[in-house]
């Protein structure tokens, strides 16, 4: 009987371990799929008279690639940066439309600065290490190198926030953005195996 109940129980286990990650990935699928159908089914709606899934996704794919396929040339790069400059001069907009253009350009890889330096930061305390990306630096009063560090927080790496530390405080590693990425998305469990790091310099 020990025997049946313990057969019972692992196999419980084994089958707890497969079904957790297609059921998490399929509601962070879902979400993200909702999310973004959502953004233009109320424009659809009243056109077509009902809502139809991933109509929304749809028109959306197509409306990046158009905006695309607009900024590529000559007099679509330049109607683009009257329309940005055009959305700077509000102010509230001003700040959220720059911030939001400069993570995105960060992450993406157009910027010469930005989410290209993947560091480690000992932080919460002494021993323990927190990945982020070294943006910039500055100097404090006494003319001290103070590097910015981008803090990713995991699932959503776009939520993170910035910490100012002196310099040598701040350690590069050889890890990529995709890589690092991945290991913030993950939660950990995506973790490349072995870390390099050395000190900063910028």
């Amino acid at each position: 009987m020990s025997g049946l109940l313990r057969h019972f129980r692992n196999t419980l286990i084994t089958g707890f371990l497969i079904l957790v990650p297609v059921v998490i990935t399929y509601w962070i699928l879902r979400l993200i799929f909702e999310s973004l159908d959502g953004i233009l089914q109320p424009a659809i709606r009243p056109i077509l008279g009902r809502g139809i899934p991933g109509l929304g996704i749809a028109v959306l794919v197509v409306s990046i690639y158009v905006m695309g396929l607009v900024g590529a040339n000559f007099l679509g790069r330049k109607l683009v940066y009257w329309g940005q400059q055009f959305l700077l001069k509000f102010p509230i907009v001003n700040f959220v439309y720059s911030a939001a253009k400069e993570l995105i350009e960060s992450f993406s890889g157009q910027r010469n600065t930005g989410l290209k330096r993947v560091v480690m930061i000992e932080y919460p305390r002494i021993g323990v290490w927190t990945i982020g990306f070294l943006t910039s630096t500055t100097i404090d009063e006494n003319g001290r190198v103070l590097g910015m560090v981008y803090i990713p927080t995991s699932p959503t790496p776009n939520s993170g926030w910035v910490a100012i530390l002196p310099l040598e405080q701040v350690y590069d590693t050889d890890l990529s953005v995709s890589i690092a990425m991945r290991l913030v998305l993950s939660g950990g469990i995506a973790t490349p195996p072995q870390i390099t790091k050395r000190i900063a310099t910028f």
